[in-house]
């Protein structure tokens, strides 16, 4: 270990988005020392792909609206299959986080009499959506990086981690490299909060960058860490299509909560069929009642569009299926046709989504103020991770903390548009507050040499096994497209058994290709070598999301069963949960999710 760059903290965080920052933020306004890792640049994270908005119940544009209705709206669009404390203690501190934020320098849109804008969103009863027109994940990543710079938080940019150390039971640090030069650190800390993200790059269409391949999933894992609710996997409905270079790109659900409608080739609205019983009752049965409810009117009906996430993706593909998608196998969405309600349309738009209007002129060379966008859905969040206690974000492994899209719990089934960022506020927070809490209450404990060395050995093998290699002998590249293919193909938006145990016979051969692939060169900027490295978390949580979609057989939220295609009352009062065993394994239980106390319980019936 001596021969490796040591460094010290007391807490850790790795991942350096929304999640990781406010963690950061809190551990070291507790006054200890905080290590800060990213895999990319500070500033480059997923969060600013959230660009809709993040709920929280303010009343600023309805005041029907509080954190009763938040919570209802947020187990509703999870179906019940939420850890309901999370989503509990999320909806009553999402308005706190909020304004947090703005006194931290956050801009946010405004109504006439100064308070922060709140727009419609999908699964929200009431407009309750913070924004800053389609760039909110933009702008909570600059407030928190602005206001985290002054903490005297250590930032370690471009560095991976590749395996948490432990003594006994417990974390005591992490062993990775800087990807610029390929030399090895040791970091030492007694407690690690992971804030690493999504999966998205397990599939071949995504919205997530490179960066996203299950790193803080896998690391927790086989650490020792419980995954749960791992089959729940969100196809965002909207992304770009065409040209394929862009193929995966987000589309804001901003773009249909400012009134954008979705139609297929012959022009007609297809999402008016098949509305969820759930949401009759508060569904528009004509555009025009639909167009007043984005607009803010209290008594007009939401508009088919903005539908859960799931079922509108569904829907979409429902309509490529039958032959009336798109010519490049979507659908159109428009919010071109605002121009019959409003003057001035094309300003109104470009005000309203600017990152939307400059990302279509620019990559698809498209004007959205005249033409309809081509969408279909791409991979986009996952509602399961590490399974994390509510109150302080810690999992089962004593020190391991985890908030964000890699821990699991407030999402249930499906997540709602503009959760996800008052979630990185919310549980950021948390996980931040009670990991200094428990290194002060910790030692520092001991770090192994041969855990150190082994993961090392591990690392390199790559270049060794290139010194040697045969004719036949491939990258990490072609494992890493053949993965994707599988489980885009295979275990994707419609599941059914046989494929997804055709899809567990790929990953093991994928499995076995990957312990065997070579990388040439040296380590400094060697993308290949780190490809080779993000391999094992690909595979680990491709098999953990197969294994668990196998094992719950029924359909809800982001999981749908074409073999089985009802929800089960049976199979939604249990969580699938993963462990590793000791053999290296991986075994799946059913748990059932304990009951949810009465008086949330008289919350809920109160909102039907």
């Amino acid at each position: 270990m001596s021969n490796y760059v040591t460094l010290e903290y007391d807490v850790l965080v790795i991942g350096a988005g929304g999640a990781g920052l406010r963690s950061a933020i809190e551990a070291s306004a507790a006054g200890v020392r905080v290590g800060l890792i990213c895999k990319s640049l500070l500033g480059k994270a997923h969060t600013v792909m959230a660009e809709g908005g993040m709920a929280a119940a303010l009343a600023n544009v309805d005041d029907r609206d509080n954190w009763k209705v938040h919570f209802a709206d947020t187990m509703r669009g999870g179906q019940y299959v939420n850890n309901w404390r999370m989503a509990e203690l999320h909806a009553k501190e999402a308005p706190d986080r909020v304004r947090e934020l703005e006194a931290w320098g956050a801009v946010f849109d405004r109504t006439a009499d100064g308070r922060i804008l709140q727009r419609n969103f999908g699964g929200h009863r009431y407009p309750r959506l913070a924004h800053v027109g389609d760039r909110t994940g933009l702008e909570l990543i600059r407030t928190l990086q602005d206001h985290g710079i002054h903490q005297g938080i250590e930032v370690h940019m471009e560095h991976t981690i590749v395996t948490l150390l432990k003594e006994s039971d417990r974390v005591v640090g992490a062993f990775g490299y800087d990807r610029e030069r390929g030399r090895f650190k040791v970091f030492k800390a007694r407690a690690i909060v992971l804030a690493t993200g999504g999966i998205g790059r397990a599939y071949r269409i995504t919205s997530n960058s490179w960066e996203y391949t299950g790193d803080g999933q896998s690391l927790a894992y086989h650490a020792g860490a419980e995954l749960v609710d791992m089959e729940f996997v969100q196809f965002h409905p909207t992304g770009m299509i065409w040209p394929p270079s862009v193929m995966g790109i987000l589309v804001t659900e901003g773009v249909r909560g400012e009134g954008g409608i979705l139609h297929n080739k012959e022009g007609k609205r297809f999402m008016f069929a098949g509305i969820p019983d759930a949401y009759k009752s508060q569904t528009a049965n004509n555009p025009e009642e639909g167009w007043r409810y984005t607009q803010g009117d209290k008594n007009a009906r939401r508009p088919p569009e903005l539908l859960t996430r799931d079922h509108v993706a569904r829907c979409i593909i429902e309509e490529v299926k039958a032959g009336r998608g798109s010519p490049h196998g979507g659908v159109f969405l428009d919010i071109a046709w605002i121009k019959e309600k409003i003057p001035n349309a094309a300003e109104h738009i470009k005000k309203k989504l600017p990152s939307m209007y400059h990302q279509f002129m620019q990559l698809a060379n498209l004007d959205i103020t005249k033409e309809p966008m081509e969408v279909g859905p791409t991979t986009h969040y996952i509602m399961g991770g590490v399974r994390v206690d509510a109150e302080t974000q810690m999992s089962n492994v004593p020190g391991l903390f985890a908030a964000g899209e890699v821990a699991a719990g407030l999402h249930g089934s499906n997540r709602l548009g503009g959760n996800s960022l008052s979630d990185l506020l919310v549980f950021g927070k948390r996980a931040g507050e009670f990991a200094a809490q428990f290194s002060k209450e910790s030692n520092s404990g001991q770090i192994s040499d041969a855990q150190v060395e082994g993961a090392a050995r591990e690392a390199l093998e790559p270049f060794e096994r290139a010194a040697k290699a045969t004719a036949n002998a491939e990258g990490p590249y072609q494992v890493q497209y053949d993965l994707q293919e599988t489980m885009q193909n295979l275990v994707g938006i419609v599941r059914r058994e046989e494929e997804m145990v055709r899809a567990l016979d790929e990953l093991h051969k994928l499995s076995v290709r990957a312990k065997q692939v070579i990388v040439y060169g040296h380590r400094e900027y060697n993308p290949g070598w780190h490809t080779a490295i993000d391999l094992k978390h690909l595979l680990t949580v491709s098999e953990a999301i197969t294994r668990a979609a196998l094992a719950r057989k029924e359909s809800r939220g982001g999981h749908f069963r074409d073999d089985f295609p009802n929800k089960d009352s049976g199979e939604g009062k249990m969580n699938i949960v993963l462990r590793k065993e000791a053999d290296g394994s991986m075994h799946v239980s059913r748990e059932e999710i304990p009951e949810m106390p009465p008086d949330l319980e008289r919350i809920i019936e109160e909102m039907k």
